[in-house]
């Protein structure tokens, strides 16, 4: 009887969610090019704000990391979701309010990086990061790195499948780009690596409660592309 890797057991578990995905109308829209220009704006203005908790989640995971090597693998992972991913959203919003790709952000308070942090932090954004915060802050390493691992895997799974045909949106191709490509594939195999390493040693129980994490924090994913899709706002 063959025995489930860690990695492989979470990716179970979601399995369901990852098909659900790929399936959205978000997802399909951005890889033929037919996503509103509206809905991606929403997702990238939400996805900021997401990024300044995911980045807080990575940092706490980054104290709690068993190794040193992990410590500062976490803790750069932390940095980049700051830095070039907020950095790469202020280019998506230079472009959607018309300045262009090589216009009004400057990457240091330009006019498109304020306009990432425009928007109120709506109820699906809200729930998915409290969420993460909460696990990482009030169980262990395993059910930390559980709960922020589908924003690493699902992404990377996306953007490799979305770059087969890549999109003939340039800027939607450019986002693809940016999760399908080598260098961002590197870090989620760095992170799984971790994953199956910790797995082997976990207890039961915390191993089921890692999985209940990852399965949950993936049907965020899927609901957060579907908050873009659906122009969320709060209802009262």
């Amino acid at each position: 009887m063959t025995t489930l890797s860690f990695s492989q057991q979470l990716w179970d578990s979601a399995e369901d969610t990852y098909r659900a995905i790929l399936d959205h109308p978000f997802l399909r829209g951005l890889g033929d090019g037919t996503l509103p220009r509206e809905a991606f704006r929403h997702f990238v203005v939400q996805d900021s704000h997401y990024l300044r908790d995911y980045a807080r989640a990575l940092a706490v995971c980054a104290a709690k990391a068993p190794t040193e090597q992990d410590v500062r693998a976490f803790a750069d992972d932390a940095v980049g979701a700051l830095a070039a991913e907020q950095g790469m959203h202020a280019e998506f919003m230079a472009d959607l309010d018309g300045a262009g790709a090589g216009g009004a952000w400057v990457g240091d308070g330009g006019a498109g990086e304020a306009a990432v942090g425009d928007g109120e932090v709506l109820p699906t954004t809200r729930a998915y990061t409290s969420y993460l915060l909460a696990t990482v802050y009030g169980g262990s390493f395993a059910e930390g790195l559980a709960a922020v691992l589908p924003c690493y895997w699902i992404y990377a799974r996306v953007g490799a499948e979305l770059l087969r045909t890549s999109s003939p949106d340039p800027l939607y191709a450019r986002w693809i780009a940016s999760y399908g490509d080598e260098a961002f594939q590197g870090v989620v195999r760095r992170v799984l690596e971790l994953t199956d390493r910790i797995g082997a040693e976990l207890a039961p129980a915390e191993r089921a409660r890692a999985v209940r994490h990852f399965a949950l924090t993936s049907r965020y994913e899927w609901m957060f592309w579907d908050a873009a899709w659906r122009g969320e706002t709060w209802p009262v």
